[in-house]
């Protein structure tokens, strides 16, 4: 039997009890971490956050049944990192380029207060001179939160770069039926469900209930988000930083969705997405960065 060992450049960043590289799915590098709060898994492949979960709590993060795992194709679910740009792109990958790459691991660290720290780079990619001036960083740092950090740097000499970048989170319920949403009442959005085609919606000054095929753009919004689940009984907090954009976003079964997903599992998951899109997207000078932060919390729902 054929044994695939971990090569020694990754092996050289585990930490005992800490931080362990295997191979996941379909023979893919995977980052294991543990801490006395959590545990937390992340593929190289997209440097793709696909588990969060605290002791004694169900897991935080949605990830398909369905999902590949292999090169050239996204996970489906997990916190897809979308960048330099979101959405379609003609002849381009949906939501950017980096979520089918590998990116390196280049750091583990453990804090003193038990917090652990991995820190990935996205490589120079062939065929990709538009952005290859760009250094980019993702920061997942795993305890009693889940704290994600998306960092990008124009390295050019004289050109200003757009980009988009977005944390695509999917979050685990119970049953979407019993979830509320809060801290948008008073945004309005753009609608871009079945029909709707971008149309400005004012705000709905209630909290949000998803019963039917969501897919809404909140632009120059900063506020935090909570999704409130009776059947867990668990709120989950979606803070960010630098981000003002937020997506909210359930597929239904209306939507037309690719072979990665199942029939009925929009039941059982939503997304809430911190970023900078569309109408909020960056524009980057020479030799300045921009830092996207997200920091996931929970807490008892009474």
């Amino acid at each position: 039997m054929e044994i695939n060992l971990v090569p020694e450049n990754l092996r050289r960043l585990e930490i005992p009890s800490r931080v362990e590289i295997v191979y996941g799915h379909s023979q893919l590098p995977l980052v294991k971490i543990s801490t006395p709060w959590s545990t937390a898994e992340i593929y190289l492949h997209g440097a793709h956050v696909t588990g969060f979960q605290k002791n004694g709590e169900p897991p935080l993060i949605f990830v398909s049944e369905k999902s590949h795992y292999a090169a050239g194709k996204p996970i489906r679910g997990g916190v897809p990192v979308c960048y330099p740009w979101f959405g379609n792109r003609d002849g381009e990958p949906s939501h950017g380029f980096v979520r089918l790459a590998e990116w390196q691991l280049v750091k583990t660290a453990v804090a003193l207060d038990g917090t652990v720290t991995a820190q990935f780079a996205l490589p120079k990619i062939s065929g990709r001179a538009a952005w290859q001036n760009l250094r980019t960083e993702f920061v997942v740092t795993v305890g009693e939160t889940l704290q994600m950090e998306l960092v990008a740097i124009n390295e050019a000499c004289g050109e200003t770069v757009d980009i988009e970048n977005c944390l695509h989170t999917y979050f685990h319920v119970a049953d979407i039926g019993a979830v509320t949403l809060t801290g948008l009442e008073e945004a309005s959005f753009d609608d871009f469900a079945f029909g709707a085609g971008g149309k400005r919606s004012p705000a709905e000054s209630a909290p949000l209930s998803i019963t039917q095929e969501t897919n809404r753009v909140y632009p120059n919004n900063t506020a935090a988000v909570e999704i409130r689940d009776e059947k867990l009984k668990r709120i989950i907090r979606v803070e960010k930083i630098n981000s003002n954009s937020t997506v909210v976003w359930n597929p239904w079964t209306t939507q037309k969705m690719p072979e990665d997903w199942g029939t009925n599992e929009h039941l059982y998951m939503v997304c809430v997405e911190s970023g900078n899109v569309k109408q909020d997207k960056l524009s980057l000078a020479p030799g300045k960065a921009t830092l996207l932060k997200v920091v996931i919390s929970t807490k008892p729902l009474k």
